[in-house]
């Protein structure tokens, strides 16, 4: 049996949200049936924390990295030089990297509808296709673009663009909104992404991939949609600002990012896709698995975000669910040969189903280690919900915090 102390973060993305009057005034994580969260909130620890800093806007990149003890106000430069990092691509000073979707855009009598941000949720291969030819009609020395997965890929400026005051959105936060006001503005290189952004529409008008999607009765991806702009980010490793090793596990560059530049191995699961068909299973086995030879391990899973984004309460009951049998119970099961551990349970941020996109507030967590199943103390929640975690009056009002305590197994709460 090991002895070496272990340190495991999962991450339901978006999981957070509100009472909803179709589930009997109950949350979706409240109404799901979830014995695996369950247990370690009624046998561990649980409370709020505030992953979001005040000023900061409500995302995956923000909440991750102050999951992962980092200040986002201290640290973060934008999202898609994190998502650089984990595709492999190499930044410059100067490089300025863009996140770039591949969307829906509806035209209704001539309003430009923000129809989907995912293209139709567009396969990985149907998006390569795109992107080649992107890089081929409008790539050069100034820009650069780059296939990712499914609808999320990047284009990279190479020529020192100015982006002080530039303003952009994310597609995911204006569903079914008219696209006019949301575009990129507040300087000079908004009309050079807007440019781009209007020759890639004509481009993708004709494209194949698209005449076949339309062909089979799926949605096509009519237009690209840029945002999440910076520069490259420096930042300490957790070795350097913690004294631990270990992996992230995620399908979002944007986490596989986060990570890397944390010093932490990021580890490709095969099946892993971001959405509720992701491999449970698969990223159970690799992260227990990664804890052999490191000290912690963050398993990230998208899909209860992609649910949210859909609006789909049933889509986002089932992902909860799916996360709590293979994720939670799969490590629960598994770690036991490991005599030393933590396992901590929090989402990144909220994304109410009814609203379809992010939201600040304090978010629910829970925590377990073997020597809090005995203890009797105020923190217990009888299960997992934003409710009870409100209900015990633990509160963090950093990620940096809590993962300091998580480090030292909430020792001083016990």
């Amino acid at each position: 049996m090991e002895k070496e102390k272990k340190y495991i973060i999962l991450c339901p993305d978006g999981m957070a949200d509100f009472p909803l009057t179709e589930l009997n005034n109950k949350s979706p994580l409240d109404f799901a049936s979830t014995p695996n969260m369950d247990y370690i909130a009624s046998n561990g620890i649980t409370g709020l924390v505030k992953t979001i800093p005040d000023d900061c806007l409500p995302g995956s990149d923000i909440g991750s990295m102050s999951i992962l003890g980092y200040d986002p106000v201290k640290y973060y430069t934008g999202r898609s030089p994190l998502e650089a990092m984990s595709m492999g691509i190499e930044l410059m000073d100067s490089d300025v990297a863009f996140r770039l979707n591949l969307v829906n855009i509806l035209d209704e009598n001539g309003k430009r509808i923000m129809h989907d941000y995912s293209g139709g949720h567009i396969t990985t291969e149907e998006a390569k296709s795109i992107l080649e030819t992107l890089q081929k009609e409008l790539g050069g020395a100034d820009f650069q673009f780059y296939p990712g997965v499914s609808y999320r890929h990047l284009m990279v400026a190479k020529n020192s663009l100015d982006i002080k005051g530039l303003q952009t959105v994310a597609p995911h936060d204006i569903p079914d909104l008219q696209i006019d006001e949301y575009l990129p503005h507040g300087n000079s290189s908004s009309g050079i992404l807007l440019e781009i952004m209007k020759k890639a529409e004509d481009i993708l008008k004709n494209h194949d991939v698209n005449k076949a999607r339309i062909a089979s009765g799926k949605l096509p991806a009519n237009s690209i949609w840029l945002w999440g702009q910076g520069h490259r980010p420096t930042m300490p490793t957790m070795k350097e600002e913690y004294g631990i090793e270990g992996s992230v596990i995620s399908a979002v560059d944007l986490v596989k990012g986060i990570g890397k530049y944390a010093g932490l191995n990021s580890i490709d699961v095969p099946g892993a896709t971001g959405y509720l068909d992701t491999n449970y299973k698969g990223k159970v086995e690799y992260g227990l698995n990664s804890l052999n030879s490191g000290d912690f391990v963050y398993i990230h899973v998208e899909a209860p975000d992609e649910a949210s984004h859909e609006g789909s309460i049933e889509k986002k009951i089932q992902a909860i669910q799916d996360f709590d049998k293979y994720i939670v119970g799969g490590v629960l099961k598994g770690v036991k040969k490991y005599q030393d551990f933590i396992i901590m349970i929090l989402p990144d941020h909220y994304n109410p189903v009814k609203l379809k996109k992010h939201t600040a507030g304090p978010v629910p967590f829970c925590a377990f280690s073997p020597s809090m199943k005995d203890t009797h103390f105020k923190y217990h929640a009888s299960n997992f919900s934003e409710k009870n975690s409100q209900n015990t009056g633990l509160f963090f009002d950093s990620g940096a915090k809590l993962f300091k305590n998580f480090l030292n197994s909430f020792n001083e709460f016990l």
